[in-house]
């Protein structure tokens, strides 16, 4: 079976690389600016037309962690000018988790080449493993992750860039890794962070804005709970305002990195404590939704994934690097980048998950709502736009 017949067969799918894909946003609001020409990797104008932005002298962009179409789709009603400015669909890339698609966003690149392989990733020349959020046991965000920030690349062309987060992500190892370039604005609220944006917006430019209490209440309540109906409402009623203050001849464009589900109640292996599953891998790295697993040196690759592919059954899908190399999962995987990715790699269907308790805390493993895979839930984010004026 080919990669993506092994995906299909859990109710899996792969990203769509190179077309209506996340790493599509942010080339088409440059070309829509005219600072297209920035981007090396893609067709940025191609993108704009895709995704439908008008010519415009500057674009906001902001990123809702953690929302996906699916889930929106689900609560519109509590979205009301969201849902009047729906455009489309993107899907992230994977896995789908916020540093890989963060990656994916800031260079228009796949993870297979920003080495931005899940939450965390083992790091070759350590032999650890490195958390991409935290950037604890990760290399200099530039070593890491060598492709080129578009942001940067835009305001080293003379574009006013705009970057809008929480003061402490200001030089983080996340933020300069695939976010870097222009300036950076702390704001702790979504409503300063939108008061910047219009100031922002009466130059020509791009603003981008990062907004992560969606995404956090649904880990923490799940995304069906009223916690996270809440953090929607909120984002809902401050780009209301964003859109309706916008000058004429800017536009604003709201995406998303993953989707979520909710695991509650769902099937959960301890790969901790199952001597099937730890047999012959010398490490785990990513999260519960996608695994890598680093096998020790001597172990046949297959072997693994056949022991695997027993003890999940229909709850996941179970490939061997070569095979997730050879079905594009990863996108086009770089030498550099090859030894981040696990020798097996697996990616969880339905809402079950596998964790490891040797690694993982008992908080993480408590998360109600959690992402990485290719479900639709996860993998489909929501493409919304407005023009200002």
């Amino acid at each position: 079976m080919t990669l993506a017949q092994h995906l299909g067969a859990a109710g899996l799918s792969l990203p769509h690389y190179g077309r209506k894909d996340l790493g599509a946003v942010l080339p088409a609001a440059l070309a829509a600016v005219g600072a297209g020409h920035v981007v090396n990797w893609r067709n940025a104008e191609s993108d704009r037309q895709r995704l439908g932005l008008p010519r415009v002298r500057h674009v906001v962009v902001v990123l809702l962690d953690g929302l996906g179409h699916l889930q929106l789709d689900a609560r519109r009603g509590h979205a009301p000018f969201l849902r009047s400015i729906e455009s489309g669909v993107v899907t992230a890339g994977y896995p789908t988790t916020t540093a890989a698609s963060l990656a994916m966003f800031g260079t228009g690149q796949p993870s297979g080449r920003t080495g931005m392989t899940g939450y965390t990733a083992m790091n070759p020349g350590t032999g650890k493993v490195a958390n991409l959020i935290s950037w604890e046991n990760a290399e200099a965000p530039e070593e890491w992750q060598r492709q080129p920030s578009l942001l940067e690349q835009a305001a080293a062309d003379g574009f006013t860039i705009t970057t809008l987060g929480k003061r402490r992500f200001a030089g983080s190892g996340l933020t300069q890794a695939v976010l870097r370039g222009g300036q950076f604005v702390g704001a702790e609220s979504l409503a300063e962070r939108i008061d910047v944006a219009l100031g922002a917006a009466r130059q020509s430019g791009v603003s981008y804005c990062y907004w992560g209490e969606i995404d956090a209440a649904g880990h923490r309540y799940g995304w069906e709970s009223q916690e996270w109906v809440a953090a929607l409402e909120d984002a809902d009623r401050e780009l209301r305002r964003l859109a309706s203050q916008l000058p004429r001849g800017t536009a604003m464009v709201v995406t998303a990195d993953h989707g979520m589900i909710d695991v509650t109640g769902a099937p959960r292996w301890d790969a901790g404590e199952h001597p099937g599953l730890l047999e012959g891998v010398r490490l785990t790295a990513g999260e519960p939704r996608a695994l890598h697993l680093h096998l020790d040196e001597s172990v046949n690759a297959e072997e693994v994934v056949e022991r695997w592919r027993n003890v999940l059954g229909k709850h996941a899908a179970v490939v061997t690097k070569a095979d997730a190399d050879a079905g594009g999962l990863f996108g086009e995987i770089l030498p550099e980048v090859s030894g981040r990715i696990g020798d097996v790699v697996v990616a969880m269907a339905g809402r079950a998950t596998v964790v490891d308790s040797r690694s993982q805390s008992e908080r993480s493993m408590a998360l109600i709502g959690v992402h990485g895979s290719l479900t639709p839930e996860e993998l489909q984010v929501p493409l919304l736009a407005a023009v200002g004026g």
